[in-house]
């Protein structure tokens, strides 16, 4: 029987589809382990294929090959060093699973099958994945492991049928997207396992940005009495050791590794980095393009990709029209040479008037409405494609979540690019988090430390420059205003009546529905960017685009 064990935790940063590379990140991080003096290192949920691998799992050959890496990885752990606990997408009799496969002695030692599909949210598993049997302990060295996938942990099912048995450790591999505030939500539940089994719990997250998920890390370990043992850092990879001791007839765990997770706008703010990194790493851009207002949003989005990329991936790209202030081209500047990155004005005035020219003949006997805003931001969005085709950098939109919801963005002009660090952050937070960054490096940030944005850009009235003397404010309600009522619709599905007890004026309430739901149209055609909010528009929400019950109700 063995009485002492070392559980290495590998919160790894795989890519979907990469089944190579990930298995060697896989052996890496192994060997990393073993000169620690690891029995067991524990990987994230399909970490051979990387999470989620969404339709890929439907390809039977994407499935052979992510077979043949697993029994590479098998052969492997003949060496004589430690077992590794890897997830991969696996095939047993006609279905496929999410599986948990121990390797350990050459061989394949132990196989359990994800029992508790999660199909909610970003999460699609009963697509393409068999639902397992509740799972009973897997056999490790003389100690019973009660192995449980990501979704199983957050209900009681599983865990009670482990501890009843014979399961002497929890063991929870994991691909667990950020969202604000969400850790403590996990150490929650996983107390709550813990509190109803009376068995010590191992919680391994991936980390990395895989589309518009983001994935933290921020893994951890609990003793049996449910005190945190162990906490390892988040936004980066990491090998984590745990040691435990048989005591009687449990386990007592212990780490020298208890790091505090980050607060909540460092959070946010390291999410969106790591997510626009590894999308244009993972996607092999050489760097991004931007159009650079001399607003707040296009400075938040360019300080997040010099600190993602280095500033010299960053290429700013100021746009004038004859509406743009001094003020703009100077703050513009100002910001792009304080971040270190290449900053050119290519005036669009020139394609305004060519535009206007071309057009004349129909809009003949016409005054000028949005229709002449539109075009100054589509001749920029031409731009700015123009610059990517030609230079190869993928251009970043910027507009945030409050503009998205309300469809305070244009089709084809700002909202053009290959990604949006912003898409899932409000008005209000882009602010806060403004602040935060002036006053704070990131951890593994590339750019530069201290202010990086101008005081001005931060308290000036934000306006899109279309036409003379515009600010927001002429179309939108104020943002604090704005931001907590599309959170009650989108985040909470608050109706209108709940929405005006909490203070609101009705008719702004009504308003602000009407633009949320007249705008969903322009959102199916918005770029990718970040998940930070529980409700995200992408897989998150899914609403129709034609629909009459906005019409249909009068509260």
């Amino acid at each position: 029987m063995t009485d002492r064990l070392t559980i290495a935790m590998a919160q790894m940063n795989p890519t979907v589809g990469a089944i190579r590379a990930n298995q060697s990140r896989i052996l890496d991080m192994r060997a990393e382990a073993a000169a620690r003096g690891a029995d067991l290192v524990v990987f994230p949920e399909l970490s051979v294929c990387g999470y989620p691998p969404e339709d890929l799992v439907l390809k039977p050959f994407f499935l052979d090959r992510v077979q043949a890496a697993v029994e590479d990885l098998a052969r492997a752990t003949a060496d004589g060093g430690p077992a590794i606990l890897v997830g991969a997408p696996w095939r047993e009799g006609g279905k496929t699973h999410n599986a948990a496969l121990l390797l350990d002695g050459g061989r394949i030692a132990a196989i359990r099958f994800k029992h508790d599909l999660p199909n909610y949210g970003p999460f699609d598993e009963k697509r393409v994945f068999a639902a397992g049997p509740v799972p009973g302990p897997v056999n490790f060295r003389g100690v019973r492991l009660g192995v449980m996938v990501c979704e199983d942990m957050w209900t009681p099912d599983v865990a009670e049928t482990l501890a009843e048995t014979g399961a002497e450790l929890l063991i929870v591999p994991n691909g667990s997207p950020f969202e604000a505030d969400k850790q403590d939500r996990r150490l929650q539940l996983a107390v709550s396992r813990v509190t109803e089994t009376g068995l010590p719990l191992v919680y391994v997250n991936q980390v990395g940005g895989q589309d518009e998920l983001v994935f933290d890390g921020m893994s951890f370990a609990l003793s049996a009495d449910s005190r945190l043992v162990a906490q390892f850092p988040g936004f980066v990879e990491h090998v984590g050791l745990t040691h435990w001791t048989r005591d009687g007839d449990g386990w007592r765990g212990g780490s020298t590794e208890l790091i505090p997770p980050p607060e909540p706008l460092s959070a946010i703010y390291h999410a969106m980095m790591l997510g626009l990194r590894d999308y244009v790493e993972k996607n092999r851009f050489p760097g991004v393009i931007l159009g650079m207002s001399g607003g707040i949003d296009s400075a938040i989005s360019a300080v997040v990709a010099v600190d993602a990329l280095g500033p010299h991936r960053v290429h700013c790209v100021m746009m004038p029209s004859p509406y743009t202030s001094r003020d703009s081209l100077e703050d513009a500047a100002e910001c792009a040479h304080m971040l270190g990155a290449k900053l050119d004005t290519i005036p669009i005035e020139p394609a305004m008037q060519a535009f206007g020219k071309m057009l004349e003949p129909l809009f003949a006997g016409t005054d000028p409405d949005i229709t002449e805003e539109n075009i100054q931001s589509r001749a920029r969005g031409l731009t700015l494609m123009a610059l990517s085709n030609k230079f190869g950098g993928m251009v970043l939109s910027t507009g945030n979540k409050s503009e998205m919801s309300v469809g305070y963005a244009t089709l084809y002009g700002d909202m053009c690019g290959g990604f949006n660090a912003l898409k899932d952050i409000y008005k209000t937070t882009v602010y806060r988090l403004a602040h935060w960054r002036n006053a704070h490096l990131p951890t593994g940030a590339r750019g530069p430390g201290g202010r990086v944005i101008p005081e001005r850009i931060i308290t000036k009235a934000p306006t899109a420059e279309l036409k003379p003397n515009q600010t927001d404010q002429d179309s939108l309600p104020p943002y604090d205003v704005l931001d907590d009522i599309l959170e009650c619709l989108v985040e909470r599905d608050l109706s209108v009546a709940d929405i005006v007890a909490r203070g609101h004026d009705r008719e702004t309430v009504n308003r602000v529905w009407r633009m949320l739901d007249r705008a969903e149209y322009k959102r199916r055609q918005a770029p990718p960017g970040v998940k930070i909010t529980p409700r995200s528009f992408g897989k998150d929400r899914r609403y129709p685009i034609t629909s009459g019950f906005l019409n249909a109700v009068s509260d």
